[in-house]
């Protein structure tokens, strides 16, 4: 199921100016269990997003056009690319007209404020046009959803397309021992809060109880109100997280507004701290809470008697916030459960069980598994992985993207890839996997992606992806697209380097160990005292296999000067290097079965967690292992288990140091492949992918997570 949700524009969906309608949908984000096809549309300036699945819809403003209608076309750009199942809509009922006459998707709308004042919803033609566009109506509270109702004769048609669900607040354990003498007001500082009642009422508390204080925290740039006390702190605008702060800390909130509050969020909040509200009977804020303390009148004299009272009696204050906390059950959990029911309730799909084991499903695996090289690139990490899905009792189709491409090319075809694509299309009609995932499937369209989404809605898609993306290492832009490209319709990536070093956001991506086999490095060299000391291969692309005249790899001259300071005992086994061709296959495990070390160099500048392939296979048959400080690999492996180096006088130094002290040289080795089999071998990181991709609990330990 993928969701787009729209919030009004100029919402600021950000850390630093969050408001009402962003707090509560980031809630609902962070515990759903769709997060993961779940995404926010907006336009803000500001650039620290509340999640990593915000688009922020950017344009240039026109004079004389609606800046609102040219901020749902940008959003229906996207939509219309891969459409939604659930279009989400929060605020703005003058937003449905435009959407519902572009889209198919199911359509729900957010009411956060009263319907009457709001433009596409005050009248009741206005109202009568929306429940025939609009598929379930959320309220933020009975208030809201009864100031809808007016004048709707036929509101029971249409009720089961209604639903009341109470902003959310998460509560944390509340001791109530910690709580201070104070007094809160939270919010606009305007005479519409009843911030000038509040003011005066608090300087009179505040000089008769003088061992309580207050805290005011809200700003008003329009009304100017002064009030001023030793034991009045006014903090003016922060965010969030320090509002709740406080608020653990408080004993009595007021919320003394004179306008109709839709809810009244401080309130929900101040119950879930166990402070005491103070309310007065406007619009929802009375169902915020059961034991709120309520204001008949709101007056300064009618507001200090009820502090009083409370200030006064220490028990019954004690008993209020109690009851305030205990009966607080709006968490962010709880609330988003009941928007999931609607979700999947509107498109009739069945709920995942995220409890199952999914010890049998049926894996579509689509990458180079180099059928045209008759064996010489056997040992690839396309068959590790595979190997790890069937080893996990998963049914697993396997299809070699780049043999059929260059098997189907014909005068009707001229480059295989139109017959690569319909045989994904028919797989999928007979075979009817539950996860496709691709490794490097560059010629996969995208068209064809989005008819196997609109077939199949609960299919789940993942890639791998191995090649290296820093940004000043080799073939960046080709790599970075590669990746980027597929990645919008990917459920996860998954990444041989870690996803935060990247200089360019990719939503859903995670990293992975190179994985070891235990059908593939069966060496022990760690046992033996091989002829060699130090092993290490490259190529000039394993689709090549023999090195190109006039390539350079900056890797050889980081290998001629570790030779040149080396000591001349050191005895180097160097293959794709001083035209020296690579090795393959079975050759490979011949070579390598002749030396004690391998230095793991990759392409490139170093990049945090990446490295080449050639790691596992390093680790994996129980050679000592030298691996470059900076790439951060000692986050995964300890000291006893791999050689760091800081450069390359340091290279050499230890290089030599391991050949001497043959004892510890195999104590490391031998260290190193039994945490690289046991941790990082092909089943453990085959199974991550299905649990990243399903959102499933494991009990696997995944130490590099």
């Amino acid at each position: 199921m993928k969701i787009s949700i729209l919030l009004p524009y100029k919402e600021n969906f950000s850390f630093k100016k969050s408001g009402a309608v962003s707090l509560f949908v980031n809630d609902v984000i962070k515990h759903s269990e769709l997060k993961k096809n779940t995404y926010v549309f907006g336009k803000t300036d500001e650039k620290n997003y509340l999640d990593k699945n915000y688009i922020n819809l950017n344009f240039q403003r026109i004079f004389l056009k609606s800046h609102s209608k040219i901020y749902i076309k940008k959003f229906l750009e996207y939509e219309n690319k891969i459409p939604s199942d659930i279009i989400e809509v929060h605020n703005r009922p003058a937003y449905i007209d435009l959407i519902s006459e572009k889209t198919k998707s199911k359509i729900i709308l957010y009411f956060h404020n009263d319907p009457l004042t709001m433009s596409g919803s005050k009248t009741l033609k206005d109202r009568k046009s929306l429940l025939l566009k609009v598929d379930h109506f959320i309220f933020n509270s009975e208030w809201s959803l009864n100031r809808f109702k007016i004048g709707l004769k036929d509101f029971e048609y249409f009720k089961n397309n209604f639903s009341v669900i109470y902003q959310s607040v998460n509560k944390p354990k509340i001791n109530f021992k910690n709580k201070n003498k104070i007094i809160s007001f939270i919010g606009k500082l305007n005479r519409a809060k009843g911030y000038d009642v509040f003011g005066n009422t608090i300087l009179k508390v505040l000089n008769k109880y003088p061992d309580w204080r207050s805290i005011v925290i809200g700003d008003e740039p329009r009304e100017k109100h002064s009030f001023v006390h030793k034991n009045l702190k006014i903090f003016g605008y922060k965010d969030h997280k320090f509002i709740l702060k406080q608020l653990e800390k408080t004993s009595i909130s007021v919320i003394c507004s004179r306008w109709n509050e839709p809810l009244g969020r401080a309130s929900l909040e101040a119950c879930s701290r166990g402070s005491v509200p103070i309310i007065t009977q406007r619009g929802g804020l009375p169902e915020t809470s059961k034991s709120a303390l309520i204001l008949k009148s709101l007056n300064s004299k009618n507001l200090f008697t009820l502090i009083e009272k409370l200030i006064i009696n220490k028990n019954y204050l004690l008993k209020l916030q109690k009851e305030n906390y205990n009966n607080f059950s709006f968490t962010p959990n709880f609330i988003t459960k009941k928007i999931e029911k609607i979700r999947y309730d509107l498109i009739s799909v069945k709920k995942i069980n995220r409890t199952s084991s999914f010890s049998k499903l049926k894996i579509l695996h689509i990458t180079n598994f180099n059928e045209r090289h008759n064996g010489r690139l056997h040992y690839n990490t396309g068959r590790r992985i595979n190997n790890g899905f069937i080893r996990n009792n998963h049914t697993v189709f396997t299809l070699s993207d780049r043999d059929i491409i260059h098997n189907s090319k014909n005068l009707r075809d001229i480059t295989g890839k139109n017959t690569f694509n319909k045989k994904i299309i028919q797989i999928n009609e007979t075979f009817k996997p539950d996860l496709i995932v691709i490794g490097h499937a560059d010629n996969i369209k995208d068209q064809t992606f989005d008819e196997l989404k609109n077939k199949n809605k609960t299919l789940k898609f993942a890639q791998w992806f191995l090649d290296p993306v820093s940004k000043n290492g080799p073939d960046y832009i080709k790599n970075k697209l590669r990746l980027t490209l597929k990645s919008k319709f990917m459920d996860c990536n998954f990444l041989t380097t870690s996803p935060d070093a990247l200089d360019f956001n990719l939503n859903n991506s995670y990293f992975i160990p190179n994985p070891s086999d235990p059908s593939f490095e069966i060496l022990q060299n760690y046992k033996r005292d091989p002829e060699k000391d130090l092993f290490f291969a490259m190529s000039h692309g394993v689709h090549r296999g023999v090195l190109k005249k006039g390539k350079n790899d900056k890797r050889e001259s980081f290998l001629k000067k570790l030779i040149k300071i080396s000591n001349k005992d050191i005895k180097f086994d160097l293959y794709g290097f001083s035209n020296r061709q690579p090795v393959w296959g079975d050759d490979f495990i011949d070579v390598i079965s002749n030396s004690k070390m391998g230095l793991n160099l990759s392409r490139g500048e170093p990049l945090k967690y990446y490295s080449s392939d050639r790691i596992a296979q390093l680790f994996g048959n129980g050679l000592l292992t030298f691996l470059d400080e900076k790439t951060q690999l000692s986050d995964l492996f300890k000291k006893n288990e791999a050689v760091f180096y800081r450069n390359i006088d340091d290279l050499a130094e230890k290089i030599l140091k391991y050949k001497k002290d043959n004892s510890r040289r195999r104590e490391l080795a031998r260290n190193g492949k039994v945490k690289y089999m046991k941790y990082f071998n092909s089943d453990i990181v085959s199974q991550y992918i299905i649990d990243k991709t399903f959102d499933l609990k494991s009990k696997n330990n995944y130490i590099w997570s």
